[in-house]
């Protein structure tokens, strides 16, 4: 576009006074007027003052370089604002060639700390895509802005004196591609965020944590041998406590489905009742509280109707009592007359899950002691998805761990 030397618009005309208060130490001696909205100013250093050398600050007369570097400064009114600097080298008496130390503008940035500054503020509102139109910045440069920013926040390690922990796992992205959380039971604060689900994934952060593992009393997780192993590992004198929800919905797939199959297929003479038996997977599923007026109805008829339907939908329920229970004793009450149950129903898919429950037996207990759980993470893990979806995806993975730990700060206790 054609550019013409001209003095400052009207629209903008400020008192040097003011113009020194937005670049300390430069005056504006040119300006330029693009027809894209957008004004270029030429600063020069004030004669008065010395540059300062940006190792040592120590102001240094001895000039050895000047060159100058095109930055961009927040937009006044519908003007962006463009800035041409004359940023030079000293020849520092301390320190030898440096570059001059400016406050207002970082070692080979071509942003402001202004317009930095209000980039952060607006991250904090509005996609980067949203900002990126508004700044007319690359989405790149607002997401190098932001990653900074919370690196700076929420980057470092502070466990503080946590002595609960939960962890879970969430899709990282498709094709069964992992990352695992960790979560401060009591203060609701994310901890640490890693690829993987294994026991190498997550051996990192039990070193982070060092020698406050032995501070560390309980450990809420899912059936998962690999983080059982690590826990006992790293904090021998933790309790382990398996998470309900995982327990129940895995009771659901292995048992409730399994049976209900079954039993569909013992009824392909009687195509009705098939179906009813085939579509009644929901309402086996869901909590009884959770169901319609009319669904409860047919659920009361569907169980009245099918005796191994009745029998383990009865023991879904008793099985989720156990977590509940006032006591250890009480819980292993509830337990042997759990087991028993599973043992005489003849059901071999709920008798196998019995089965393999069994080695799990101390961690579902210890819920009576430490009232834990992993719902905490489920409402991460919906967290974690609504950001996801926001950026359509994140390829920096570690920026998008940032981001997670700062949805997350905590509560005070």
């Amino acid at each position: 576009s054609r550019q013409t030397h001209q003095p400052l618009s009207p629209a903008v005309i400020m008192h040097p006074i003011d113009l020194a208060a937005f670049w300390p130490g430069y005056a504006v001696v040119a300006s330029r007027q693009h027809a894209e909205n957008t004004l270029t100013l030429t600063l020069e250093p004030l004669a008065c003052g010395l540059p300062r050398c940006g190792r040592c600050l120590e102001p240094s007369p001895l000039i050895h370089d000047r060159r100058v570097r095109h930055v961009r400064d927040r937009d006044l009114f519908d003007q962006r604002v463009q800035l041409q600097v004359p940023v030079r080298r000293v020849d520092c008496l301390n320190c030898g060639r440096a570059p001059e130390r400016i406050d207002w503008l970082e070692p080979a940035s071509r942003l402001t700390q202004r317009l930095r500054a209000w980039v952060e503020t607006l991250l904090q509102m509005l996609p980067i895509s949203h900002i990126s139109r508004l700044t007319g910045l690359h989405w790149h440069t607002i997401k190098a802005i932001d990653k900074r920013r919370l690196q700076v926040s929420v980057g470092a390690f502070d466990p503080g004196d946590v002595r609960r922990l939960v962890m879970d796992e969430f899709a990282l992205h498709k094709g069964h591609r992992y990352a695992t959380v960790i979560m401060d039971a009591e203060r609701t604060r994310v901890l640490w965020v890693g690829k993987g689900n294994s026991r190498e994934a997550i051996r990192p952060f039990f070193a982070l944590l060092g020698e406050r593992c032995q501070q560390i009393e309980a450990v809420a997780m899912d059936m998962n041998t690999a983080f059982d192993l690590e826990v006992k590992q790293h904090c021998p004198q933790a309790e382990v406590v398996y998470d309900l929800f995982h327990v129940v919905a895995r009771y659901g797939r292995d048992v409730i489905d399994r049976i209900r199959v079954d039993q569909a297929n013992a009824l392909s003479h009687d195509k009705p009742a098939r179906k009813v038996v085939k579509q009644s997977r929901w309402l086996l599923l869901r909590n009884r509280d959770n169901l319609k007026d009319e669904q409860a109805v047919q659920l009361q008829e569907l169980l009245a109707a099918n005796q191994p339907l009745a029998t383990v939908y009865v023991l879904k329920d008793a099985l989720k009592e156990i977590w509940y229970a006032p006591s250890v004793r009480e819980g292993w009450q509830r337990w042997r007359a759990w087991l028993r149950h599973a043992r005489d129903s003849g059901l071999a898919p709920l008798q196998r899950f019995a089965r393999n429950l069994r080695r799990y037996a101390r961690g579902i207990l210890a819920s009576a002691r430490f009232h834990m759980h992993t719902s905490l993470l489920e409402g991460v893990n919906n967290r974690i998805k609504v950001i996801k979806r926001m950026a359509y995806g994140f390829r920096d993975s570690d920026y998008f761990f940032l981001k997670i730990k700062a949805a997350f700060p905590g509560k005070a206790r």
